[in-house]
C-alpha cells in the first residue's frame, strides 16, 4: 500500500465513524436533546486530549483555534442537528453532501487549488449518489432546515480549508490541535445548549455508554484522523471522503435496524463510492516552469565561441 493510500484509508475512518452517529443517537441516547448531544461529543473529548497532550495554544493560535473550533464543531454541530430535526434524514444528508462543492470554491480562493472539471464533476456525482441512497419519494422540504443544512456544510467546508491553510504550529502534534478545536467548539455549544434545552437530562447507563462512544471513538479519534488527513491530502480530496458517512449510515440501518436497501440505493452507493475513489486520484499535470530566480540557480554559465551560453542540468544549451 502506498503512503497516500494509507493516509486516505486512515482519514476515511472518520466519515465512516460519523456514519454510525444516527444509529447511536436513536438507539442509545435520550430523545430531543441534539445540542446536549453535540456538547457531550465535543467538550469531554477536547478536555481529554488537552490533558493527554498537555499543550495549550500560544500567540495567534488562541484565536485561530477558536475560529477553527467554531467552524468545525461549535457552529457545525448545532446547525447540523437543526437541519436533522427540521428535515427528513435523507433530505438533510443530501443538503449536507454539497460540501465538496463548497470546498472546491473555497480552496480556489484561499489555497490556490485551481478548480478542475474533474473535481466539479466528482463532487456533483457524489451528491447525486448520496441522494439516491437516502432520498425518499415525497420527502418534505423546510426552508429553515435546508438553510441550516447548507450553513452547516459551509461551516465545515470553511473549517477544512482554513485547517489546511493554517496547518499547525511547529512542535505541536495533530492530537493537540484536535483537542484545541474540540474544546473551543464545545465551549461555543455550552451556553447555547443550556439556553435552549435547559438542564441536562437524567442519564441511564445506556445513555452514558452512547455518549462515551460519541465523545471518544466518534469524535476524539475520528477528528484526530480527519485533521491529520487534511494536512496530508488536498482539501478537495479530503472532503470527497464525506459521502462515506451516509453510505455507512445506510448500511448500518439495513444491518441493525432492518431498513430496506433497494436497487436504487445500491446504485447510489456505487456512484457515491466511485466518486469518492475518483476524488483521491491525482491527474498528471504539466510541469510548472520554475520562477525566474529558481531557473537562474539551475543554470551554469560557460563560454562558447565568445558568447555566454546557459547550460541546464541535462546539458542542453539556451542562448542568452
Amino acid at each position: 500500500m502506498s503512503r497516500k493510500a494509507a493516509v486516505v484509508a486512515l482519514t476515511a475512518l472518520a466519515p465512516i465513524s460519523w456514519g454510525s452517529t444516527y444509529f447511536v443517537t436513536t438507539e442509545f441516547l435520550p430523545p430531543d436533546r441534539p445540542l446536549f448531544t453535540g456538547l457531550m461529543r465535543a467538550l469531554p473529548a477536547g478536555l481529554m486530549l488537552l490533558a493527554l497532550t498537555r499543550k495549550l495554544p500560544r500567540g495567534a493560535w488562541w484565536w485561530k483555534s477558536a475560529v477553527l473550533g467554531a467552524l468545525n464543531i461549535g457552529a457545525f454541530f448545532p446547525l447540523l442537528f437543526l437541519a436533522a430535526y427540521r428535515l427528513p434524514g435523507g433530505v438533510a444528508a443530501v443538503v449536507g453532501s454539497v460540501g465538496p462543492l463548497f470546498v472546491v470554491g473555497l480552496a480556489a480562493l484561499f489555497l490556490g487549488e485551481k478548480p478542475t472539471v474533474r473535481n466539479l464533476l466528482t463532487a456533483i456525482a457524489a451528491a447525486f449518489g448520496v441522494s439516491l441512497v437516502v432520498l425518499k419519494a415525497g420527502a418534505a422540504f423546510d426552508t429553515v432546515g435546508v438553510l441550516a443544512g447548507l450553513l452547516s456544510s459551509l461551516s465545515m467546508s470553511a473549517g477544512v480549508v482554513l485547517t489546511k491553510r493554517w496547518g499547525r504550529p511547529e512542535g505541536v502534534g495533530a492530537l493537540a490541535l484536535t483537542g484545541w478545536q474540540l474544546t473551543a467548539g464545545g465551549l461555543v455549544i455550552l451556553p447555547i445548549a443550556f439556553l435552549i434545552e435547559g438542564a441536562p437530562p437524567a442519564l441511564t447507563g445506556t445513555n452514558l455508554a452512547g455518549y462515551a462512544y460519541l465523545a471518544f471513538g466518534n469524535t476524539a479519534i475520528s477528528y484526530f484522523l480527519w485533521f491529520r488527513g487534511i494536512e496530508r491530502l488536498s482539501a478537495s480530496s479530503a472532503t470527497l471522503l464525506g459521502p462515506l458517512s451516509p453510505i455507512t449510515a445506510a448500511i448500518i440501518g439495513w444491518a441493525a435496524l432492518g431498513q430496506a436497501l433497494g436497487a436504487v440505493q445500491l446504485v447510489g452507493m456505487a456512484i457515491a463510492f466511485g466518486a469518492t475513489l475518483a476524488g483521491q486520484l491525482n491527474p498528471r499535470t504539466p510541469k510548472v516552469p520554475a520562477p525566474e530566480a529558481a531557473i537562474a540557480e539551475t543554470f551554469s554559465t560557460t563560454e562558447k565561441n565568445g558568447q555566454e551560453v546557459s547550460m541546464d542540468l541535462e546539458g542542453s544549451g539556451v542562448r542568452r
